[in-house]
Order: C-alpha cells, then sequence, then structure tokens
C-alpha cells in the first residue's frame, strides 16, 4: 500500500508540474523561406500557441543558426538563447545564412552577398514564420553584424516586425569598427588602407598582402565590405519608429559600450540595457584579459550571463 501510495503520488506530482509547465514546453521544428535559388533553413523553436515570435540574425562570417562557425566559436549562444526565451513563452527562430550550411542551395555562391541581400532574406523569413506560426507581426534580433541587418530591414518600418533588438551592434560605420578592431595589431597600417579603399567603393588587390588579410578580404567578399561600409548604424536606427532594445556586455572585445551609447543617443526612445561581465558571446566572464575572454567562445556548455534572457523577454513581454 504504502509503494502505491508513493507511485501515484510520483504520477501525480508530474502531471501536475507537466500543467504548470505546458504553456512554456518546447518544441523545435524545421522552418524554411524562399532564397533566390533554393531554399534558406533554420529550427523554429515554439514555445506555445500564441506566443510571441523573434527571429534571431546570425553575426558575420560563416556563423550557424545556433551561433557557432568552424573558426573555432562553438559557444552555442542562439540555441541557449532560443531554450531560454521559450521557457520565459516566447517562440524563436534561427537560421542559416544564404550560401552556408544546410542553406547551402539557397545561392550559388555564398560569398557573392551584400547587405541588401540579407534584408530580402530576412523579409522572406518573417513572411515565412508569420504563415507557419500565425504571428501577426515577429520581432528581429540581430547580434553583431546581425544588428546591422536588422536596422537596414527596420529602416522602413514595415508592419510585419514588432520591433528590434540589438545585441552587441556597432553603433559605428562598419569601415570605422574593423579599424579600430585591428587598431593593435600589426597589421593596423594595411587594413586601414585596405578598408578606406573599399569604403570608396573601389576593389582591392590583396595578393601580396600577409594570408590573414588575403583571406579577411579575398576578393569574392570584397562586394559585401563595401556594401556594409556604405551604411550608417545611426542613421537606420534614428529611422525607425519601432520600440528598440540595445543590449551590450561590458567586456565585449569586439563591440563597446560605446557603440551602444551611440546607437542610445540616435535614438532616445529606445532602452539601454549593459550587461556586467559579459562578452560578444553572452557569456560570464570576469577579467579583460583576452585569452580567458575569448576561451568562452569554445565552450558550449558555459549558460549566458545572467540578464540576457530576462532582458529580452522583460521587453518583448512589456512592449503592447
Amino acid at each position: 500500500m504504502k509503494l502505491r501510495t508513493r507511485v501515484v503520488g510520483a504520477l501525480m506530482a508530474g502531471a501536475l508540474m507537466g500543467a504548470a509547465g505546458l504553456a512554456h514546453a518546447a518544441t523545435d521544428e524545421d522552418i524554411s523561406a524562399p532564397g533566390p535559388l533554393g531554399l534558406l533553413k533554420g529550427t523554429l523553436t515554439r514555445a506555445g500557441n500564441n506566443a510571441p515570435v523573434m527571429l534571431i540574425l546570425p553575426g558575420s562570417g560563416p556563423t550557424d543558426r545556433d551561433g557557432n562557425n568552424p573558426l573555432g566559436v562553438k559557444a552555442a549562444t542562439y540555441k541557449l538563447l532560443a531554450e531560454g526565451l521559450a521557457a520565459q513563452g516566447i517562440s524563436s527562430v534561427r537560421v542559416d545564412k544564404r550560401g552556408l550550411f544546410a542553406s547551402l542551395a539557397a545561392v550559388a555562391n555564398g560569398d557573392s552577398v551584400t547587405v541588401d541581400n540579407y534584408v530580402q532574406d530576412t523579409r522572406n523569413w518573417m513572411t515565412s514564420i508569420q504563415k507557419q506560426t500565425g504571428a501577426h507581426c515577429v520581432w528581429l534580433m540581430g547580434h553583431s553584424e546581425g544588428g546591422l541587418i536588422a536596422l537596414a530591414t527596420a529602416a522602413d518600418n514595415p508592419a510585419q516586425i514588432c520591433g528590434v533588438v540589438l545585441v552587441a551592434t556597432s553603433g559605428r560605420r562598419a569601415n570605422d569598427l574593423l579599424k579600430a578592431q585591428m587598431a593593435k595589431t600589426p597589421l593596423s597600417s594595411q587594413v586601414n588602407r585596405i578598408v578606406d579603399a573599399l569604403a570608396s567603393g573601389q576593389q582591392v588587390d590583396v595578393s601580396a598582402e600577409p594570408p590573414r588579410l588575403r583571406a579577411m578580404f579575398r576578393p569574392s567578399i570584397q562586394g559585401f565590405w563595401i556594401s556594409a561600409f556604405s551604411y550608417d548604424p545611426t542613421d537606420l536606427i534614428a529611422k525607425i519608429k519601432l520600440p528598440v532594445l540595445i543590449m551590450q556586455g561590458e567586456r565585449d572585445l569586439q563591440v563597446g559600450v560605446e557603440d551602444a551609447q551611440k546607437l542610445k543617443a540616435a535614438d532616445p526612445a529606445a532602452k539601454l540595457v549593459l550587461l556586467p561581465d559579459t562578452n560578444h558571446v553572452l557569456k560570464t566572464v570576469s577579467s579583460d584579459i583576452p585569452r580567458e575572454n575569448l576561451a568562452t567562445y569554445a565552450d558550449p556548455n558555459l549558460p549566458l550571463a545572467p540578464g540576457v534572457v530576462d532582458s529580452i523577454a522583460g521587453f518583448i513581454k512589456k512592449t503592447p
């Protein structure tokens, strides 16, 4: 009798816990959007019926839908974010960029891309998300370079967008940011020369440059650099008439607090959240030593820093 009582009690407790968490029970499913030659692919993490939906726009380079890339980043930032948001009742979509990973067939060459191409993909994603979820509008979250794509997409204030979340997003033109990031390296003078030429719209012969610069500015992606350098984030955010959250880690080695402050100054109505001891991949770090900061980029087992999920979820839930 005692055993049966314990079993029944355990089953009842499990049922109650299941019922309590039912509204925020997350499920993953495939989702796609049209690309120029083939489908763009992503993952929809559902938090339940009628939940708000956020589209996560990834950062620069070959970054996949989970926030990882083959250059050593394994932090799984977007996957962790999707899981955290789902636990708070917010659905999300994370995607592979055109020409990369599961979206490889969307274009013949993933290097041949511009900001405008990514903006069109973002619009296609929002349409697909609305069809698959029934959402009235979609929240855009851009991380790092993805923030520029979010800004460029939202600058026309399309009705599809509920609001914009900018995470580790530069408040400077990409050419100025890149020069600042490389300023303390032995290659800074070469970088400045190449970047200045690209920013003026000129292609650059990099065949005689060091291997790192030949890869960074290879001819196939110079069109993207020229495109990206033409956008001023502060001009874009000033045009947006939607709710905007600017979130910045205070120990970010790639984008600084000053960038967040520039964005805030250009859009005084935006909400600014600064997260202490938080780096570019949204993990907790307690030191400014680059080696220790960058070590977190390769650890998917580290949770997101405190305040990351809560800040985004709170902003979405409090916005009418």
